[in-house]
């Protein structure tokens, strides 16, 4: 009788050690630094690595998961905007095809992303702009976004994605890779080149011309005025006091590989 006391009480310890084992031990990909995983997911494009074992992880995890690690604003910046530029080259360098109705293809839910598959424009308009309506210009939300959107969108939205962004098109910004820790840095030098290079200022019609970026979603812009104290801010106007504004037309020759240090 006494033996199988002892037995018993032998069991309850190991069972209950079992369980404090188990609480305290991590899986494999809660250990996953996701910011890290997207710089490298560029850096092997980059250097045209084989990526598949970065995309197994990314379509693998759990939303659970991916939703403690970016828990910042910071870390979901810079994780969806390196995962939407790391895609675009994937995906068009093994179809560029797909980029001839160009509508579909953005719509198309082709990335696979903690048991989902999204598409560019989940990525872009629902997560990193926050739940703004694609033919809003940034003035409309969307009236029901669904569970993972509302779960791993930024806190913040920032304007300066818009050039960071890459969508595959000559136009559009180079690919940089963003870290977290100086995304601030990173998405400031990345406006400023990306202005220069698309703005002209005439001074004797007081005109500037600027990327159709600008008219597409000029809610997140703050609107007209908005643009002209962004234009004023990088030195590209004297003035926000009489001054038009028209935009260029947007380049969609595709290019890829175009890749740039932030």
């Amino acid at each position: 009788m006494i033996r199988l006391k002892y037995i018993y009480s032998l069991l309850i310890v190991l069972f209950l050690g079992c369980k404090e084992g188990n609480a305290q031990a991590q899986s494999p990909k809660e250990k996953i630094d996701f910011n890290e995983l997207s710089e490298q997911f560029l850096h092997r494009i980059k250097n045209n690595e084989n990526t598949q074992e970065i995309q197994d992880i990314l379509s693998s995890t759990t939303i659970d998961v991916l939703e403690k690690k970016l828990d910042t604003n910071d870390k979901k910046l810079a994780f969806w905007v390196n995962i939407y530029n790391a895609y675009i080259q994937v995906i068009l360098q093994k179809n560029p095809d797909l980029y001839q109705d160009r509508s579909e293809f953005f719509k198309k839910d082709q990335i696979h992303i903690a048991g989902e598959t999204i598409s560019f424009e989940k990525i872009e308009h629902g997560i990193i702009r926050k739940s703004q309506w694609e033919y809003g210009l940034g003035f409309v939300g969307k009236i029901f976004p669904g569970e993972f959107e509302k779960r791993l969108r930024v806190d913040e939205p920032d304007y300066r994605i818009h050039f960071a962004l890459n969508c595959g098109a000559l136009d559009c910004p180079p690919v940089a890779i963003y870290e977290w820790e100086r995304l601030d840095e990173q998405f400031g030098k990345g406006t400023a080149r990306y202005l220069e290079r698309t703005t002209d200022y005439n001074i004797d019609e007081k005109k500037v011309l600027v990327t159709a970026l600008f008219s597409w979603f000029r809610g997140d812009f703050g609107g007209v005025d908005g643009v002209k104290d962004i234009l004023k801010h990088q030195k590209l106007i004297p003035t926000t006091k009489g001054i038009d504004i028209d935009y260029k037309n947007y380049d969609w020759t595709l290019k890829l590989d175009n890749f740039v240090n932030l």
